[in-house]
């Protein structure tokens, strides 16, 4: 099913992530993992892939995991350090795995390469795979950034640049992680002055380890609020503590979301499915009552 069905069908839409391991072959541990968030009923599971693509050949069989449990699937495809006639012979891939939903990236150049030898011979943004993927006739989503993408200029600039992918026919958006949800808010008005009137799907990261955190500000440039500093500080050296106040955080942002209209929720998992549990054994109620 196509995942633009969905908005179509319901109010709300609840959606986890996934991503193959780092060590090629390395997949013993996921159909469990997979098979526990199927069971939580997600409108969709979101399978990434490694940086410059490193994980392709690994997000195509783990995709076809999620659909062995019957769940939809919404599969990564990066552009970056590939050709086009690599984009083509993976678009057939996933047509004969009968995938129906693509997020399209651009893709982390690798470590040690320019962006002009890493998209040689290919696609050198998103909007161009997008619009290859739709013409195919895949779902397509785009990647947003509520705090600005890192390597935008100002956020005028990556606004117009998004505004390129939603006008190659992007279905949906998918926003990177924030903590702090009146930068959503803040985006989504920029978005509607925009003329960007698509989905956008609420990325939330629960966050269970202090580790996480610079991490987490170099992918998607969010500010950390005084509020989940404070947490870190004060539990960091209690994983068990940090984990039950980090669902906590992450419940209380999904919370004010939903009270405020957001279309989907989409949890990064880091593979933990427990972690998505607790969080919809607190908003599952909440999620039942806005699609009645």
């Amino acid at each position: 099913m196509q995942i633009k069905e969905k908005f179509a069908q319901k109010k709300l839409t609840l959606s986890f992530e996934v991503f193959p391991p780092k060590q090629q072959g390395s997949l013993e541990a996921l159909p469990e993992k997979i098979k526990t968030l199927a069971r939580l009923e997600p409108d969709f599971i979101s399978v990434t892939c490694g940086a410059g693509g490193s994980t392709k050949d690994q997000t195509l069989e783990v995709s076809r995991m999620v659909a062995q449990n019957g769940a939809t699937s919404l599969t990564h495809l990066t552009c970056v350090n590939s050709t086009k006639e690599k984009i083509a012979a993976a678009m057939q891939e996933m047509k004969a795995a009968g995938i129906e939903n693509v997020l399209a990236l651009r893709g982390d150049i690798p470590q040690g390469m320019s962006e002009e030898d890493a998209t040689r011979g290919g696609y050198k943004h998103a909007d161009e795979l997008t619009a290859v993927l739709k013409q195919e006739g895949f779902c397509v989503g785009g990647a947003c950034y509520p705090e600005g993408h890192p390597e935008s200029a100002n956020r005028i600039e990556d606004i117009e640049l998004l505004k390129k992918k939603v006008d190659a026919g992007a279905d949906f958006l998918t926003t990177q992680m924030f903590f702090d949800n009146d930068m959503l808010y803040s985006f989504l008005y920029r978005l509607e002055a925009a003329g960007i009137h698509l989905p956008v799907l609420a990325g939330i990261m629960p966050i269970t380890a202090v580790t996480q955190i610079p991490k987490m500000i170099k992918l998607s440039n969010a500010f950390i609020p005084r509020k989940l500093l404070a947490i870190c500080d004060r539990f960091g050296d209690s994983p068990a503590a940090l984990r039950q106040a980090g669902i906590a955080y992450a419940t209380d942002q999904i919370i004010d979301l939903i009270s405020n209209g957001i279309r989907g929720v989409h949890i990064y998992t880091m593979n933990k499915p427990e972690i998505a549990q607790a969080i919809l054994e607190n908003v599952r109620d909440i999620i039942g009552a806005c699609n009645k």
